[in-house]
C-alpha cells in the first residue's frame, strides 16, 4: 500500500474495485443483471448528498429487447452495439418536479417547495444535483462488482420524447451495466496529477 492509500478510510481492496481498477465497459457478457442487486445499489447510494435533500435523480431501467431498440436511435452510432448487448441499461435523468417530495424529505423548512416555484430555477437545481447523484449511482455499481459504461454520446430530447414524454424529467446519461465481456476495457488513459488540479490559497 502506498502512502496516500494508507491516508484513506477504505481498504486497498475497496480502494480498487471503486476506482484504480475499475474500467468503462465496452463489452458485458451475457449474465443478468438481477432486480436485487440493483435495489442493493440503490439502498446504498440514495445516501449520497444533494442540496437541501432534493433527491432528483430518476432511473429507468431498460432490459428487453424491444425496450433498447426504442434507445438505441437515439444513441451515437458508436455506442449502439454495446448498449444492444448490454444485459441491463439506465437513463438516468433528473427530475423537474422534485420540489413536489420536499415537504417529506425537507420537513424542518416548510417554505423549501416554494423556493422552487421557478422553472427555471428548478431545472438548474435538478440537473446539477441529479448528476451528482448520476456519480455516485456509477460507484454503487461497481461496489456491487459489476462494470458501467456511461454515455453523453446521445439525443437527450429525442430519448425525452419517447421515454418521458410528460416532460417532467430530462435526460442526462445512459449507462449500461453488467459484468465485462471480452475484450471489455480499451487502453488505460492518463489522469492529470495534483498539483495539476488543486490549488491551495
Amino acid at each position: 500500500m502506498t502512502a496516500t492509500q494508507s491516508e484513506l478510510a477504505l481498504s486497498a481492496d475497496a480502494q480498487d474495485l471503486l476506482f484504480r481498477e475499475a474500467r468503462t465497459a465496452n463489452t458485458f457478457s451475457d449474465e443478468p443483471v438481477t432486480d436485487e442487486q440493483v435495489q442493493a445499489i440503490y439502498d446504498l447510494v440514495k445516501w449520497a448528498p444533494t442540496s437541501m435533500n432534493q433527491q432528483p435523480l430518476r432511473v429507468l431501467l431498460l432490459r428487453s429487447p424491444e425496450a433498447k431498440a426504442r434507445l438505441l436511435p437515439h444513441l451515437m452510432e458508436g455506442n449502439r452495439a454495446k448498449t444492444e448487448q448490454a444485459p441491463l441499461v439506465a437513463v438516468l435523468a433528473a427530475d423537474t418536479e422534485f420540489h413536489e417530495n420536499l415537504p417529506r424529505v425537507f420537513p424542518h423548512k416548510p417554505e423549501a417547495k416554494d423556493i422552487f416555484a421557478d422553472l427555471g430555477f428548478r431545472e438548474q437545481n435538478a440537473k446539477l444535483n441529479a448528476t451528482l447523484q448520476a456519480g455516485y449511482f456509477f460507484l454503487g455499481v461497481r461496489a456491487a462488482g459489476l462494470a458501467v459504461g456511461p454515455m453523453t454520446g446521445l439525443d437527450a430530447a429525442g430519448i425525452n420524447a419517447e421515454f418521458f414524454p410528460d416532460g417532467t424529467h430530462q435526460t442526462l446519461v445512459v449507462a449500461n451495466i453488467g459484468k465485462p465481456g471480452e475484450n471489455a476495457w480499451s487502453e488505460r488513459l492518463p489522469r492529470l496529477d495534483f498539483d495539476e488540479v488543486v490549488t491551495t490559497l
